[in-house]
């Protein structure tokens, strides 16, 4: 279906696949093939062999096949440079998602005329659905950026969505402890920085889909609980959320947030957080 073969065809973890076959791949062409512990399916290319657009088209393609009884969540486009034995993943990763199989908060706000901003991989993970416009970013740095000048710019009401992808790909599935630390910290002062452009509505809700514990001996995600932490202007700074039943409970929230009435999906804890008109 690609015009090449392939190489791998086999789980793996993505950084050490392509210190074992790169040397092969940049011999004959063929992309490396492998899957990991969710329901992906990987294809990576060095840059200078496989140019990226083609690497798009060949993950386009492996997206088109792996539907029905074959369907993967997520095909992946894992480019990478560098030379035999010091490969390096770039940052243009894409990925090619299943479109969501029902309606999202994202497809209800847009419906509404609200904005919905994707920052990050958004775009890639919704398959660009429910999104009136998208900044697609490939690390940490560049997603909080851009989310500082959209902190800056936006004036309509709108739902702005974003994901910190190092936090996964470099350091948790990489098990660096340092470097998911160092991260962190990062985030910290990105985030002290953008709670000061918040506007008295404003919501800034920080979550997770997973766990991602760098200490674990499994380069895989991990299971503990995700953080939820909710901070605003007029947002009480004494309630604890607790364990909540499901993620939908975000959109729930997001629902009242904008008066989209009619959403059932999940548990809104929109009233518990915000401190009423006078108080």
């Amino acid at each position: 279906a690609i015009g090449r073969g392939v190489l791998g065809n086999k789980p793996a973890s993505g950084t050490e696949i392509i210190q074992e076959l790169g040397p092969e791949h940049q011999a004959t062409g063929d992309p490396i093939v492998y899957t990991s512990g969710d329901s992906v399916f990987q294809i990576a290319a060095h840059e200078e062999v496989i140019p990226i657009d083609e690497l798009y088209r060949i993950c386009q393609i492996a997206r088109d096949l792996l539907q029905g009884e074959h369907q993967v969540a997520r095909v992946i486009a894992r480019p990478f440079m560098g030379k035999a034995g010091s490969f390096t993943r770039t940052t243009r990763r894409k990925d090619f998602s299943v479109v969501p199989p029902a309606e999202t908060i994202l497809d209800r706000a847009a419906a509404a005329g609200i904005d919905v901003v994707g920052v990050g991989k958004i775009e890639d993970i919704f398959s660009g659905r429910g999104l009136t416009d998208s900044y697609h970013t490939g690390d940490n740095r560049s997603t909080f950026e851009q989310l500082m000048v959209l902190g800056e710019h936006l004036d309509a009401p709108a739902l702005v969505f974003a994901n910190c992808v190092d936090f996964d790909s470099l350091y948790g599935h990489r098990n660096d402890v340092e470097g998911f630390a160092a991260a962190l910290m990062t985030a910290d002062d990105y985030l002290q920085a953008l709670a000061a452009l918040l506007k008295p509505d404003d919501l800034l809700i920080i979550t997770s889909d997973h766990g991602g514990d760098p200490t674990t001996p499994s380069t895989d995600h991990s299971r503990e609980y995700v953080p939820l932490l909710v901070t605003g202007p007029n947002v009480r700074k004494d309630v604890a959320l607790g364990v909540r039943s499901s993620f939908t409970d975000v959109a729930a929230t997001i629902a009242d947030l904008f008066g989209l009435t009619g959403w059932e999906k999940g548990e809104s804890f929109h009233h518990e957080l915000v401190v009423a008109a006078g108080n």
